[in-house]
C-alpha cells in the first residue's frame, strides 16, 4: 500500500514528523528551564500561557508522559517512512542509509537545535507550547495514565514513588545566592540590604550592644554641673539613668523630653527624674530579628541587656539593629565607625570594643563569632590570660597585634592580612 503513495507526499510527511519531534523536544526543555518564581508571578498576574505552563508543571509525571509519548510516536513513524523512501530509491541497501541519515537529521533538527533554543528562550517556547499540550493531555489522558501506571509499577520495587512537583522553598543560603544573581535587576545597595536582612537572624543583641563599660549615661548622684555637661555635650539622644552604680538602674531618658526646660535653664533634679521612663530589659542572646519585633510591639527604641542573674551587660537601641540592615546612618553609628583607622602599612588600628560581627561584615573577614563578641574579648579568649604587653596572634588569615592595654582591657589592636607566603 505504501508503494502507491507518491514520494513527494512521503517526504512531506517525513518533514512534518521531524517538525513535530522538534516541537515535543523543545517543549520539554522549555518547560523545565522556566524560572519558577517568574512563572508564578506571571501566572498570578493573569498571563494565560504562564497559567497553562504552571498547570502542566504541577503534574510533571503527566507532562513528561505526554511529551515522551508524542516524541517517540513521531520518531518511530518518521523512521518507518524514511525506510519506505530508502527502499524505493536505493533498494535493500537503502535501509542503512536511511538509518544513518535520519539519525543525523533528528539529532540536529529535532533534538539539539530546538532544545538549545528552548534553553535560551524558555518562555518563548514553553508558553505557546502549553496551548497545544494542555488540550492534547486532556485528549490522550487515558493513554498517558496507563503509561504512567506501568512506569510506576516498574519503579516501585526500587523505592521510587510517584513524581511530584517538588518544593520551591529555598534555604537562607539559596536566597542569598538568588539575591546576588539578580544583580542586574537589583542595585548593589538593595542587594546588600536584602542580604543583611537574611543575616540578621544569625545575630543577637550581644553582637550589637554597647558594652556595659562603654555605656554613656547619667548618674543621679553626680554633681549637677556634670549632669548638665552630659546632657548638653553628649552625642546620644537617649541615655540610661542610674543612681550610684549601673546596676542601680533608674530608667531611660530621651533628651527631647527635657530639651525645653534645658533651653530655658529651668531643668532641675526633680524635673529630670520625672522625665525618666522605666527601664526595659532584654535577655542576653535574644535574636536581632526577635528584638526588632519586640521594639516594634512595645513601641520602645532602647533596652538594657541583662544576663541570667539580672546583671546589666550592655545597652542596645533600635538604631543599632536597623544599622545592621542599612548601614551606619546615625551619629552614634558614625562614632562607632571611628573605632577603626587605616594604617600606612595596609593594616587597621581597631578599638578593642569593636564587635566581631561588625568587623567581619565591613572587611569580609572570618573572625570567630561563636564565643566573644568584641575584639577585646576575642583576644583574651584566644590568649586565655591578660597579656603584659605587645602580643601577636594569627587568626583566620589575619595577624592581630595588641597595641595598647589599660585597666586589664585591650584598648587598641592592629590587624593586618597574613602575607601570602606565610
Amino acid at each position: 500500500m505504501a508503494e502507491n503513495i507518491p514520494l513527494g507526499l512521503l517526504f512531506a510527511l517525513l518533514g512534518l514528523l521531524i517538525v513535530l519531534s522538534a516541537f515535543f523536544s523543545s517543549s520539554e526543555t522549555g518547560l523545565v528551564a522556566l524560572n519558577r518564581y517568574r512563572l508564578r508571578h506571571q501566572a498570578q498576574s493573569g498571563h494565560r500561557g504562564a497559567r497553562l505552563a504552571q498547570g502542566l508543571l504541577a503534574k510533571p509525571d503527566r507532562m513528561f508522559g505526554l511529551i515522551l509519548l508524542g516524541n517517540n510516536l513521531v520518531n518511530i513513524l518518521a523512521a518507518s517512512i524514511a525506510t519506505v523512501i530508502a527502499l524505493r530509491l536505493l533498494g535493500e541497501s537503502g535501509i542503512w542509509v536511511s538509518t544513518l541519515v535520519l539519525t543525523i537529521v533528528i539529532l540536529i533538527f529535532a533534538e539539539l537545535a530546538p532544545k538549545t533554543v528552548a534553553a535560551v528562550y524558555p518562555q518563548r517556547i514553553a508558553y505557546p507550547a502549553s496551548f497545544v499540550l494542555t488540550p492534547l493531555l486532556r485528549l490522550l489522558y487515558p493513554l498517558v495514565w496507563l503509561i504512567n501506571l506501568a512506569a510506576g509499577a516498574l519503579l516501585r520495587p526500587f523505592g521510587i514513588r510517584k513524581l511530584g512537583a517538588g518544593s520551591d522553598s529555598l534555604s537562607r543560603d539559596e536566597l542569598r545566592t538568588l539575591v546576588k544573581e539578580g544583580g542586574r535587576q537589583i542595585s548593589l545597595n538593595h542587594q546588600q540590604m536584602l542580604i543583611n536582612i537574611l543575616d540578621l537572624e544569625h545575630g543577637t543583641v550581644d553582637d550589637v550592644m554597647v558594652p556595659r563599660q562603654d555605656m554613656v549615661g547619667i548618674d543621679l548622684e553626680s554633681d549637677w554641673e556634670a549632669i548638665l555637661q552630659t546632657l548638653t555635650q553628649g552625642i546620644f539622644t537617649r541615655m540610661p539613668v542610674w543612681r550610684g552604680d549601673i546596676d542601680q538602674m533608674v530608667g531611660l531618658l530621651h533628651i527631647r523630653s527635657v530639651l525645653g526646660q534645658l533651653a530655658q535653664n529651668r531643668l532641675n533634679r526633680t524635673a529630670l527624674e520625672k522625665a525618666v521612663r522605666p527601664p526595659y530589659f532584654i535577655p542576653e542572646g535574644t535574636a536581632l530579628t526577635q528584638q526588632l519585633l519586640e521594639f516594634q510591639g512595645r513601641e520602645q527604641q532602647m533596652g538594657l541587656v541583662v544576663d541570667e542573674y539580672g546583671d546589666i551587660q550592655g545597652l542596645v537601641t533600635l538604631d543599632d539593629i536597623l544599622e545592621e540592615i542599612v548601614g551606619e546612618y546615625t551619629s552614634e553609628g558614625v562614632t562607632r565607625q571611628k573605632l577603626i583607622r587605616k594604617q600606612q602599612n595596609g593594616g587597621w588600628l581597631v578599638d578593642g570594643s569593636a564587635t566581631i560581627r561588625m568587623l567581619n561584615r565591613r572587611f569580609e573577614w572570618n573572625l570567630p563569632t561563636s564565643g566573644a563578641k568584641t575584639l577585646n574579648g576575642l583576644m583574651l579568649e584566644q590568649l586565655e590570660s591578660i597579656p603584659d604587653g605587645r602580643t601577636s596572634l594569627r587568626i583566620e588569615g589575619l595577624i592581630l597585634t595588641i597595641v595598647d592595654i589599660l585597666d586589664k582591657r585591650i584598648r587598641k589592636v592592629e590587624i593586618r592580612p597574613l602575607p601570602d607566603n606565610d
